[in-house]
């Protein structure tokens, strides 16, 4: 048995059940769930159509690479949403199952353990989405935890990191819009990274699943690719962007996403992936190239999360510490008291509302983890579910605090 698996900490949906475990919630009141960051918006018909018009492609084995028509639609797309030049679709994209996947397998393409050197490091934002630390955890790197910018900044503050772990780092997960804050990383940022890349050689995993949902449509978060052609690196050197279409339209089930960037990267990530990565079957291929190729679907995807956000910010503000995000469908909100844990723990014994312990998403040291005093509530249903649970909450809160 693998004994890095030691290593691994509880997933925080297990930890949740494990809070929870004795508590009964109220039958009277039905349950809420904002505790897991799954859409459950309807699967667009262009999605859906497509699939079933393709259900022949059951039949054959897909090309690990993906196929020649979906590459040149994912092309296609970035240089649209991101004012990109020429996107190789042959050389600078590869369609995967899921970011998910793909995030974890990076980790195995970059991590190198020479027996003759330091160990390396893996840069993590904390809190940040926990299957970056299991996939450095698992290559044998070192996992370092970024905390968040001193004063309540909500990004990771970079700038923190000693010129001595920089040395060790051989791959940084940046995640813009960030889950579970909503932070976007700005362009000085950007900069910052792809400078100390350029001088100690890591690879910049940039997890950019939340990139579609944003509050403004006259202003879209800028992407890791879009920063790096404006500061001038041609070719998006030791960068690779990881996108996916179950938050950005709705279809978590379909497992599709893809890898975009360094050409250089491709080409070793494809070869790890006919080893040990499952191909897109054509079926879902063509579900992806429709999604992908349409954009009123996702406009009325955010349209739908901003009347969320506008009807369940108001409710919450002043009861709990909330500010809109920059990007998702997540609101990252302090809790009277403090205690994260209890909180999620009593609102759901008492009002049937699930949702997830910000501590349960950091890591830390005793009397200081960046996710203590936060819950994270997922605006992933119906509206007048939300609004229904930011009414539960206010009541909560507001006793809670009394």
């Amino acid at each position: 048995m693998n004994r890095l698996l030691n290593n691994l900490q509880p997933y925080p949906f297990e930890r949740l059940r494990a809070l929870l475990r004795g508590v009964e919630p109220p039958a009277a009141l039905f349950p809420i769930a904002m505790s897991i960051g799954e859409p459950r918006h309807r699967a667009p018909a262009c999605v859906r159509d497509a699939m079933v018009a393709a259900l022949d492609g059951l039949s054959s084995y897909p090309p690990t690479a993906g196929g020649e028509a979906l590459r040149r639609t994912i092309a296609g797309w970035l240089e649209r949403r991101f004012g990109l030049p020429r996107i190789d679709p042959a050389t600078q994209v590869l369609p995967v199952n899921g970011s998910k996947e793909a995030l974890f397998a990076i980790a195995q393409l970059v991590v190198d353990l020479d027996p003759g050197a330091v160990r390396p490091v893996v840069l993590l934002p904390n809190p940040c989405y926990q299957v970056y630390e299991g996939a450095a955890l698992l290559a044998g790197a070192e996992a370092v935890y970024v905390d968040p910018v001193p004063g309540g900044g909500l990004a990771p503050d970079w700038a923190s990191v000693p010129p001595d772990t920089w040395a060790r780092v051989q791959l940084v997960y940046v995640c813009s819009p960030g889950n579970p804050t909503g932070a976007v990383t700005p362009r000085a940022e950007w900069a910052r990274l792809f400078e100390l890349s350029e001088r100690h050689g890591f690879v910049i995993a940039a997890d950019e699943c939340y990139s579609e949902i944003y509050p403004d449509e006259a202003a879209p978060p800028e992407g890791a690719l879009q920063a790096a052609h404006a500061l001038g690196y041609a070719g998006f050197p030791r960068l690779l962007v990881f996108s996916s279409l179950s938050k950005r339209s709705s279809v978590p089930g379909l497992r599709s996403g893809f890898v975009a960037g360094d050409a250089a990267l491709i080409a070793r990530f494809l070869l790890l992936r006919s080893y040990n990565g499952g191909a897109m079957s054509a079926t879902v291929q063509a579900a992806s190239l429709a999604a992908w190729a349409d954009e009123a679907h996702v406009v009325e995807n955010r349209r739908l999360y901003r009347a969320k956000f506008d009807a369940v910010l108001p409710r919450l503000d002043g009861p709990l510490s909330v500010s809109a995000p920059e990007g998702g469908f997540f609101l990252w909100a302090g809790v009277p008291g403090g205690d994260d844990a209890a909180f999620a723990r009593d609102l759901y014994g008492q009002y049937n509302v699930l949702v997830l312990p910000g501590s349960y998403l950091a890591r830390g040291v005793p009397g200081r983890n960046p996710g203590a005093g936060f819950v994270r509530l997922a605006l992933v249903d119906g509206i007048d579910a939300c609004v229904e649970a930011a009414e539960r909450i206010r009541t909560f809160a507001t006793r809670t605090a009394a």
